[in-house]
């Protein structure tokens, strides 16, 4: 993949001399905005936090090629850079790098690695040093107990929205026995909980397993379903789980009516090659974008220009990742563009200012009180067949986003 031209800082060259802050211009403002975030090379969320960063740096790319991002609170266009530093999907290695990027490097923006597991070790960091929290797919609702200034979830809703369209759809089909599988972690804990508690609300009493997070043993967990004969199977998982519960589910010949997991639906291409089309042939899913197009957006582009975009640029079919990156670069954007004064509390009000009315190719942005994302439900997609040896994604619900009876 062709290199982007956004202008990164590397880890390599804070090793030369650390950044010590923007010098700044004489009316005041900095020479440019610095951006602080951290992706895994290797590891459990590697695939996932790279193409998160793309994303990212695509947005940061196509602002500087157009003279930088309007900082209102200095009335002129800055342009942006990247600081960026490796955690090797470790989240104490994430817990000292967040706090390099604050305290040695002084960003303007603090924004969080992939997942709940990469973010948890920064938001105790943003509320002792009194500093916003960009947070890009962390939404575990532990992170959301009350309200905060200091942190904002604004690339994909917190995890305890995201099974209640699937919940529905199970209520729908009337499924009365159900396993829930799920990895303790918070992101995959939170889901769980929330799934769980909605099918027990309307009579469901489902088997409930929890999993280790790296070595669950889906051959024994998959023998004992058989036994129990459920309707539905839903694995709560990162991407590596997926992978072994599928794995898992085609050398054990077991076959359920419904099974679901979380990763094919944003990254449907890495996961097929790992696995193969056949063994996740009608599974099921959350549809995300770009598969969920959002046409009339009000801020950046909709979700059909960003993929043509993205293509040109990097030669590449983009998934849910990199939206998730890029719509991250254009909340932070609208932020700066809205927040009167160039400081943490200004960009929290911004953010707040710009919930509710604002619409990207992710749909509604809403960020609540505790900063919580609650204007982007997942639909529900089934995995189907396409006739030249791969799955197409179809959603299924709810109808006005369905394209499948």
């Amino acid at each position: 993949m062709p290199k982007l031209s956004a202008i990164v800082v590397t880890a390599a060259l804070s090793l030369v001399g650390a950044f010590v802050g923007p010098a700044a211009l004489a009316d005041g403002a900095p020479q440019q905005v610095t951006i602080g975030t951290l992706y895994a090379s290797v590891g459990p969320f590697a695939v996932a936090s790279q193409n998160e960063l793309k994303g990212l740096e695509f947005w940061a790319d196509r602002v500087n090629q157009h003279g930088g991002v309007f900082v209102k609170a200095f009335g002129k266009k800055l342009p942006v850079k990247i600081i960026k530093y490796d955690d090797r999907s470790a989240d104490y290695t994430a817990r000292d790098l967040y706090a390099r990027l604050i305290e040695q490097d002084h960003v303007d923006v603090l924004v969080s690695d992939f997942g709940s597991v990469l973010t948890e070790p920064a938001i105790r960091l943003a509320k002792e040093h009194h500093m916003l929290l960009i947070d890009q797919t962390g939404s575990s609702a532990s992170f959301f107990p009350a309200p905060t200034d200091y942190l904002a979830d604004v690339s994909i809703p917190s995890s305890q929205q995201w099974p209640i369209p699937l919940s529905q759809f199970v209520l729908q089909k009337k499924y009365k026995q159900v396993a829930i599988l799920f990895a303790l972690n918070p992101f995959d804990s939170s889901q769980a909980k929330t799934f769980a508690h909605i099918l027990l609300q309307n009579g469901i009493y489902p088997y409930f397993k929890a999993l280790r997070n790296s070595d669950a043993d889906f051959p024994a967990i998959l023998r004992s379903l058989q036994a129990a004969h459920p309707d539905a199977v839903f694995e709560f998982g990162y991407a590596p789980n997926d992978v072994a519960f599928f794995r898992a589910l085609s050398q054990s010949g077991a076959h359920f009516p419904m099974t679901f997991t979380i990763f094919p639906g944003q990254l449907q291409q890495v996961i097929t090659k790992q696995v193969g089309a056949k063994a996740l042939a009608y599974s099921y899913t959350y549809a995300t974008p770009p598969l969920v197009r959002y046409e009339h957006v009000n801020y950046g582009m909709n979700t059909q220009a960003f993929v043509s975009a993205f293509q040109g640029a990097t030669h590449a079919q983009p998934d849910f990742l990199n939206v998730a990156g890029y719509n991250t670069g254009l909340i932070v954007q609208h932020m700066l563009d809205t927040a009167p004064r160039f400081n943490q509390l200004a960009f929290h009000q911004a953010i707040m200012d710009i919930s509710g009315n604002t619409t990207t190719l992710l749909g509604p942005f809403k960020v609540d009180a505790n900063g919580a994302q609650v204007g982007q439900p997942l639909p529900v997609a089934q995995l189907v067949p396409d006739g030249d040896g791969g799955n197409k994604m179809v959603v299924v619900y709810p109808k006005d986003k369905a394209d499948a009876r």
